[in-house]
């Protein structure tokens, strides 16, 4: 093996180079994406919020070309419900989220949704998932997982993590399980700083970890770090460039031999402080094996990284052993990748699980009329987007409504009608609770839709809880409602 000191330049930005997974804007792959891609770079990031997925088409489009300069992972974001990026992003997903998954709590279910999700993936030459997110949910306000999580129990988040990604990996789909050791009892987002998890080893292992050990077992080939600092474990330092975390905890501790890649390097929580050239050097260090650079770091960031990790091996700091171990993971997931065929797309399966999702306490009401229906606003986060959601395609007059102050207009819309507010995590919007609790006290009749977590429960008539505000959810609330045959 080459050793630091014999290790030339070119060595060293070749395996550098095999560990990154940068982005671009558009359609199609610009110059030195494809040039960087003959050279050896690992792979790219998918975004739509970069103009990578207008349409399937378009996206197979751009995959077969960047085939023809390299061998790439190409990875995305397709965790179906909320946070979806495979057209989805602008229509809502037919995939309900893994909120609906574990209320309905049919793993072989689970394994359908997956499974027909990696399809769709393979077909347009999507070959690694970043999913799921097998976080356990224990904290109500967590603004950055939330439905993204199968729920609040370890066991049943395990049974489900199992099942996603055994369903993912039928599509000949790498899985992801993500965000190593847990953002579920976090009430901070990543991307903007670094979120405490004030859990030591023993709580982990009870809670955080049981999911992980049950995807490791169930043979994902990769895992995600999240930037978190568990003071017990990373003594303040995040999770992503925490050798305790990822080496200590996860190889060692976990057995884990496949792939680990590092959420977004772009996020605060890992490169606020430092850069991202940095952070890469640290993340390498501590052990992992792929960068996610972020969704607008693109040439400039791969020549800085490239620097920055040259030195680093110069100087001592990283190994370039440690470089050689990654590639040679990363060689292994790529045999894997060409051995596997892909599966049947199963898009039925999403309004089945979504319909077996709702959970409705009262009756439900005969309508005389059309009902007014009333959408409030909620604040989405970086990680989901500008995903539409809602009820309005089923109610072209539908209106919206942003708190209290615009009860007597929405009352006066509805007069001789009946009425329908629709929620989105109401427990963490004060605008929501406020408005539906005015149009209850005039309007009893009222009826609520929350379509994130039924945390927050008014004193309603008729409430429906949807676990999720992908389209299937919606198709699925829409359908008891009586708006949708």
């Amino acid at each position: 093996m080459t050793t630091d000191d014999t290790a030339t330049t070119a060595e060293i930005a070749r395996l550098a180079r095999g560990t990154l997974l940068p982005s671009f804007h558009g359609a199609t792959a610009p110059r030195w994406v494809l040039d960087e891609l003959e050279s050896g770079l690992a792979g790219v990031t998918l975004f739509a919020l970069t103009g990578n997925v207008p349409s399937p088409e378009s996206l197979a489009a751009l995959t077969a070309q960047m085939r023809k300069a390299g061998d790439p992972f190409v990875t995305i974001d397709e965790e179906g419900g909320d946070v979806t990026r495979l057209g989805g992003h602008a229509t809502g997903s037919p995939y309900p989220g893994n909120a609906a998954l574990g209320a309905v709590d049919d793993p072989e279910l689970t394994r359908r949704i997956y499974r027909s999700l990696g399809a769709e993936l393979a077909e347009v030459g999507v070959n690694f998932n970043f999913a799921p997110s097998v976080d356990v949910n224990t904290a109500d306000d967590n603004p950055v997982i939330g439905t993204r999580s199968f729920g609040s129990d370890p066991e049943l988040v395990a049974r489900h993590a199992a099942a996603s990604v055994t369903g993912t990996q039928e599509a000949g789909v790498a899985a992801c399980a993500k965000h190593f050791p847990g953002h579920g009892a976090t009430v901070d987002d990543s991307h903007l700083s670094i979120p405490l998890v004030d859990a030591d080893l023993d709580l982990l292992e009870r809670r955080e970890l049981v999911p992980f050990r049950a995807a490791i077992e169930a043979g994902t080939r990769a895992v995600m770090t999240g930037h978190l600092n568990l003071p017990t474990i990373t003594r303040g330092v995040p999770a992503t460039l925490s050798h305790a975390a990822i080496t200590g905890l996860l190889r060692e501790r976990l057995g884990y031999r496949g792939v680990i890649v590092t959420d977004a390097l772009d996020m605060e929580g890992a490169s606020g402080a430092i850069g991202i050239p940095e952070a890469s050097v640290r993340a390498l260090a501590a052990g992992a094996d792929l960068l996610c650079l972020g969704p607008h770091e693109q040439a400039e960031t791969v020549e800085a990284t490239l620097a920055a990790v040259d030195e680093a091996v110069r100087t001592g700091r990283l190994p370039v052993a440690r470089l050689a171990d990654a590639a040679e993971r990363t060689g292994r997931l790529r045999a894997w990748l060409a051995g596997h065929s892909p599966a049947v797309v199963d898009r039925a399966a999403g309004l089945e699980a979504a319909r077996r999702a709702v959970r409705v306490s009262g009756a439900l009401p005969g309508w005389e009329a059309a009902p007014l229906v009333v959408e409030t606003e909620s604040t989405g986060n970086i990680a989901v987007g500008p995903t539409p959601w809602g009820l309005h395609p089923w109610a072209p007059d539908a209106v919206q409504a942003g708190g209290a102050d615009e009860t007597d207009r929405v009352l006066d819309r509805a007069r001789g009608r009946g009425l329908i507010v629709v929620l989105r995590d109401a427990h963490r919007h004060a605008g929501q609770r406020a408005l539906t609790t005015a149009l209850l006290t005039a309007r009893p009749d009222t009826v609520v839709v929350e379509m994130g977590l039924p945390v927050w429960r008014p004193g309603s008539a008729t409430y429906l809880a949807t676990y999720g505000a992908a389209a299937a959810n919606a198709q699925a609330a829409a359908e008891l409602l009586g708006l949708a045959g």
